[in-house]
């Protein structure tokens, strides 16, 4: 999504520091695509126009295969079922998800004695809307102020995406407050400040390498004073030592809970679905060091991979609760499984 680099200062010489920050995060700044603020979309189906042109990868690779299966075999066969488990595998939808949806699909249409492969199809198309309802789709909010850790690692649109919810959930009359934890990268505190700005949001922030929790603990203390409605919380982009990830999330965590009282506190992981069944592993990654309550998928209008949605919800068995579908402000809104069951079904319109 970020298009931008870091770029030395003219006769500048490269530090140790410099090329550490190219090597570990591309990206400083908001890119200026993402900062431009984007015409109003002429469509006239608003949002679900932009979901169902943004998955147009997706049903390539996905449905408009599985409707060259069905056009393509005569008869309701193994062969019909074994076609369409490969097409499911080939689209990121992955080994187990595909086999439990072929599964579904034979039992089911058995039961209710389906001969024809319209009727199949349908029901198939019921199956996968099935799968992605069955999780929890809500950003819970309780007390004031609510509280949500956003996790990932880096590259997957993280910073964007809370620049991005910060947005909605102003736009939705709440008063935000961001605050700056992953002190662990300057350049993180620098993007969360871009992003605070453009949304119109509060930034509570301390110094590079400052305790997380520290940083969390005087957001939320900000945000009772203001009285604001939500705090969303950056946190440090990384997996390769799970057990001091763990133990700052838990410590956060702690935190978090002692200043709302015990409240529900939302904790959701940021994947990129362009990277497919890498994002599953990421999703079991996390899983196991930090607790998870949903996912925000980014990128989905730029890859072919995004059955790996239904992986999430069948394997992880966590919802995903936002999907981004472009790069501007607005284009990262609550999941909704028969919208995007809707959208991935239907042809876009030429």
């Amino acid at each position: 999504m970020f298009k931008h680099i870091f770029k030395k200062k003219e006769n500048q010489e490269e530090t140790p520091e410099m090329i550490e920050s190219i090597k570990t995060e591309k990206t400083v700044a908001i890119s200026e695509e993402d900062m431009t603020t984007k015409e109003p979309e002429k469509e006239s189906n608003g949002f679900f126009g932009r979901l169902k042109a943004g998955l147009d990868k997706t049903r390539s690779a996905l449905t408009d295969k599985i409707d060259q299966v069905f056009s393509s075999m005569g008869k309701i066969d193994e062969d019909l079922f074994e076609e369409l488990e490969e097409v499911l595998i080939m689209s990121d939808v992955g080994t187990e998800t595909a086999s439990y949806i072929i599964e579904q699909l034979q039992k089911k249409a058995k039961e209710s004695g389906i001969r024809e492969t319209d009727a199949l199809k349908a029901l198939l198309r019921d199956i996968i809307t099935e799968i992605l309802a069955e999780q929890d789709a809500e950003v819970h909010l309780e007390g004031a102020p609510a509280v949500v850790m956003v996790i990932g690692v880096n590259g997957v649109g993280k910073t964007t995406s809370i620049g991005k919810l910060a947005h909605y959930y102003k736009e939705q009359g709440k008063r935000v407050i961001l605050a700056a934890g992953d002190t662990f990268r300057a350049a993180a505190i620098d993007q969360l400040a871009i992003w605070a700005e453009r949304a119109g949001v509060e930034l509570v922030k301390h110094q590079e390498g400052a305790d997380p929790s520290a940083v969390v603990f005087d957001s939320i203390q900000a945000a009772k004073a203001r009285g604001a409605d939500l705090v969303i919380c950056d946190t440090a982009g990384r997996l390769h030592n799970k057990k001091n990830l763990m133990e700052e999330l838990k410590k956060t965590a702690r935190v978090v809970e002692r200043e709302t009282g015990g409240n529900q506190v939302e904790t959701l992981l940021v994947l990129d679905a362009s990277t497919g069944q890498n994002a599953l592993n990421q999703a079991r990654e996390f899983a196991q060091a930090a607790g998870i309550t949903g996912v925000v998928l980014t990128k989905l209008d730029g890859t072919a991979k995004g059955g790996v949605i239904l992986a999430l919800a069948r394997e992880q068995g966590v919802g995903v609760k936002f999907i981004g579908v472009g790069e501007g402000i607005d284009d990262l809104r609550p999941f909704d499984a028969k919208t995007f069951a809707q959208a991935l079904f239907t042809e876009t319109d030429n």
